[in-house]
């Protein structure tokens, strides 16, 4: 049985050029793939046959022996490999794996494959940079200047990595496509280049100041702009403000995330605040008004009821902290702490001791019950 014409299994014009060639494979072997033909028995035999032709054709060398010599230049030995050039285990492995990026390709970089098509400019890292902003701070926000040390292109080749700013050329380990293949049985493994480190391409006259890398260390002063309301995990993102890419590749991002430090005073939950007040033992028995500082930087006026107590709660609307995303402000509480009085003076004791007295005098039941408890004593001393 004669052998069909390689241009016409492939469905191209004689003199096809390389991409035209290849684009024609493809879609045959898309077409004729036994995995999407399993009710038609030839369509191995047709996809090995798409395949035969692919491997001669888009071999410059062969394609020129077979335009001249036609099947001939491959048979009795002519070609060099002997044989069907296509047949082998290995050819089929490659035919499939080419297959297999085409119709996955667009998932896994497949579509940047090839000279000029890949994205040979490599983005940055994202940098994160911790700052710790006061409870005021946070409270007022403000304008920040920080250091970030980071990569940064380099001036010398403008990012290009090249001596002079030349252009890179393409990688001869991978030609041009950043990874090599390695035949495992019947399946085809794909690496990173080892010699382009997966860039597709390389640099003949690294540039002296960055080594071919395309940046340089370097520390950069940032303003940052911290709004109002931020709290603890509070995170801000300055697009491109990150590590400089590889050979002038875009930048990456830069991340800032923020700690509120502890106050002294004042106990954040959200944007509410809490603050213990002391208060002495006289004003919260006749009541009375105080005087608590504000986040602000302020005071206000607060009154105390007759016969507080200590743990008592009071709330002053409006003087917690601002809202991140607007809403309004939140409130501060005020939790009363009323203290007993020390280093009392002899003129203080009798005050108080005529006080008791005279709580004891205007309530009987407390003057029988402290009786009470008096007896038991005695009587457990004795």
């Amino acid at each position: 049985m004669s052998k069909r014409d390689y241009y016409d299994v492939l469905g191209v014009a004689k003199g096809a050029s390389a991409d035209e060639i290849k684009k024609g494979y493809r879609k045959k072997a898309k077409e004729l793939h036994p995995d999407r033909n399993s009710d038609n028995p030839k369509a191995e035999e047709q996809f090995k046959e798409a395949n035969e032709a692919h491997e001669i054709l888009k071999d410059p060398e062969k394609k020129a022996a077979y335009d001249r010599y036609g099947h001939a230049a491959f048979e009795g030995g002519m070609g060099g490999g002997g044989g069907r050039p296509g047949g082998s285990q290995g050819d089929f492995s490659s035919a499939f794996s080419d297959v297999f990026d085409d119709l996955f390709g667009d998932f896994m970089g497949g579509g940047q494959r090839g000279g000029g098509g890949r994205n040979r400019a490599a983005r940055g890292s994202d940098l994160r940079f911790n700052m710790r902003v006061s409870l005021e701070e946070a409270f007022n926000g403000l304008q920040k200047t920080i250091n970030v040390p980071t990569a940064v292109n380099c001036t010398s080749c403008e990012g290009t990595g090249a001596d002079g700013g030349a252009e890179p050329t393409n990688c001869p380990t991978c030609s041009g496509m950043g990874k090599v293949r390695a035949q495992q049985g019947f399946f085809t493994v794909e690496r990173t280049c080892p010699t382009c480190s997966g860039m597709g391409q390389i640099i003949k006259n690294p540039c002296k100041s960055c080594s071919g890398q395309g940046r340089v260390e370097k520390e950069r002063a940032l303003s940052v702009n911290i709004p109002a309301g931020v709290e603890t995990g509070t995170r801000i993102r300055l697009s491109g403000e990150g590590e400089a890419g590889m050979r002038g590749g875009p930048s990456g991002d830069l991340y800032i995330f923020i700690e509120v430090s502890k106050h002294e005073l004042f106990e954040r939950e959200g944007v509410n605040l809490f603050c213990n007040v002391p208060v002495s033992m006289a004003s919260a028995a006749l009541g009375g008004d105080i005087e608590v500082p504000t986040i602000d930087g302020g005071r206000s006026r607060v009154k105390i009821p007759a016969g507080s107590q200590s743990g008592r709660q009071m709330r002053l609307r409006s003087k917690g902290m601002p809202a991140l995303r607007g809403g309004g402000t939140g409130d501060m509480f005020i939790e009363l702490a009323v203290e007993t009085p020390v280093n009392l003076t002899s003129r203080q004791k009798e005050l108080l001791k005529e006080f008791e007295d005279l709580s004891e005098d205007n309530n009987p039941e407390s003057k029988s019950f402290f009786s009470s408890v008096k007896s038991f004593w005695d009587g457990m001393k004795g």
